[in-house]
């Protein structure tokens, strides 16, 4: 009997000092999954963030070329009719209308900050992660929604009189004779309101790149 018990507790110290050892193995197992699939989550994250950086970054060069479409075409406007009195000549140009005026510098600060967020957009490009260059963007983006917004809704106003007049307020129509003063003048108009869109677009992207699910 003595013999017997003496056996039975060192299998019973073997299957503890067993099960011990497979403790921690299983725990560090686990850890390792974890630690894996945690990592594959953060690769699929940055890889969707990413892709909108590049896409973000596309739709800057395609904002850029349509403000800078906006500005020259409604900076170049000028007309000039080819009759003409002793002492006057009949002439349309951007620079006699201030709300045009304010429509080119709108249009031309937009364009240099396109040009001034490239950077700032292959960062994110490269760093996914980073969440300091889409808070400078997401907040100069917003600006320049405001800036342009106002500017296009000027303009178009504008146009809208000069293709239409105001009989109530003696507004002629000069489109009847200055049609490709007016043409050029709603081209530049139309390239604003695509800027218009594609900010915020690029406001809506900014904001998806900060999330963190």
């Amino acid at each position: 009997m003595a013999d017997s018990t003496t056996i039975d507790v060192a299998q019973g110290e073997i299957s503890r000092s067993e099960a011990k050892g497979k403790a921690p193995l299983l725990a560090t197992t686990h850890q390792v999954f974890s630690t894996t699939k945690a990592m594959e989550r953060e690769d699929n994250k940055g890889g969707y963030k990413r892709g909108v950086a590049i896409f973000d970054f596309i739709l800057r060069l395609c904002a850029l070329t349509a403000a800078l479409a906006a500005t020259a075409t409604m900076g170049t406007t000028d007309q000039t009719l080819p009759f003409f009195t002793q002492f006057f000549q009949f002439q349309a140009s951007y620079d006699d209308i201030p709300t045009f005026q304010f429509f080119v510098i709108a249009m031309a600060i937009a364009s240099g900050y396109l040009v001034l967020s490239m950077p700032f957009s292959v960062v994110s490009i490269v760093r996914p992660h980073a969440v300091g260059p889409k808070m400078l963007l997401i907040t100069f983006d917003t600006v320049m929604v405001a800036l342009t917004t106002a500017a296009a809704g000027s303009a178009t106003a504008i146009v809208y009189l000069a293709h239409s007049g105001n009989s109530s307020a003696n507004w002629l129509a000069i489109c009847q004779q200055f049609d490709d003063f007016c043409q050029k003048v709603s081209g530049a108009v139309v390239a604003s309101f695509i800027v218009v869109v594609i900010f915020m677009i690029l406001v809506v992207f900014s904001a998806i790149g900060l999330r963190k699910h």
